[in-house]
């Protein structure tokens, strides 16, 4: 294949204060999609497959200069590729704009908000959100109206901030709406990543598949197994045991 004719993907990650790094990790999916990683199969794949496979830039964008940290969560930090003021991250040049979840105290500053609306305002660009990435889509008002998922313990907290959404998270690992997309908890990233590219035109299937293969995910159903009140009776459950734990002369087995 001329590599001119080679489909090409621009993913922003969108760090505007820190990150959950399972919430981050997801995106690792999409890097597994990529020609660039598929070539480095080449012994254990045919030619088929990686010349199948989408060239994929991946960028990092922050408010913080390029070049410097970011916090992520277990002592992580990675680097600012881009800050959000640069013109090779404006709206309009990347296809893809993912949002990891911070710390939902986080401040969000108004640059950040207005940066990300204009992302979402283009129907070519997709806006998929992870966990209290949810937060950082509402400050910047790109919730309104829509069927939006969010963390299951964290439900009753969104619907007070954010009016006018159906909260459809309690129930559902991942939700899309147009060209919005947002899932659960940490590793519903995951789930939300592989229905993504099951749906999206940027992914032949069989390179997404084989990515989903490689990287062991894809297998959960998008409704949980489990309603609400379980979940919230197992939180409850092992916060009865942390304390029983507490009680000086109790076993680990408590």
């Amino acid at each position: 294949m001329d590599e001119s004719d080679r489909h090409k993907i621009h993913i922003g990650v969108f760090i505007p204060a820190d990150s959950q790094l399972l919430d981050l990790a997801c995106v690792d999916i999409f890097g597994t999609a990529s020609y660039e990683y598929m070539i480095l199969l080449k012994d254990q794949l045919p030619a088929a497959m990686y010349n199948l496979a989408p060239s994929v830039t991946i960028s990092y964008i922050g408010t913080v200069p390029a070049g410097d940290l970011i916090e992520c969560t277990s002592s992580l930090k990675i680097r600012c590729t881009h800050n959000l003021s640069s013109p090779e991250v404006a709206p309009g040049t990347l296809d893809i704009v993912l949002v990891p979840g911070p710390d939902p105290n986080s401040v969000i500053d108004d640059a950040s908000k207005k940066w990300l609306a204009a992302h979402a305002a283009r129907k070519e660009t997709d806006i998929l959100c992870v966990c209290t990435g949810v937060y950082v889509c509402g400050a910047a008002g790109i919730l309104n109206g829509k069927k939006v998922s969010g963390p299951r313990g964290l439900q009753d907290d969104l619907k007070k901030k954010f009016e006018g959404v159906t909260w459809v998270g309690d129930e559902l690992r991942w939700t899309s709406d147009g060209n919005f997309w947002s899932s659960g908890g940490v590793t519903n990233g995951n789930d939300l990543v592989a229905a993504y590219m099951r749906q999206s035109r940027h992914f032949p299937g069989p390179v997404g598949e084989m990515a989903m293969t490689l990287t062991d995910t894809g297998d959960r159903p998008q409704k949980y197994g489990s309603g609400q009140a379980v979940f919230t009776l197992g939180i409850v459950w092992q916060i009865l045991k942390a304390v029983v734990m507490g009680v000086p002369g109790k076993t680990k087995k408590a």
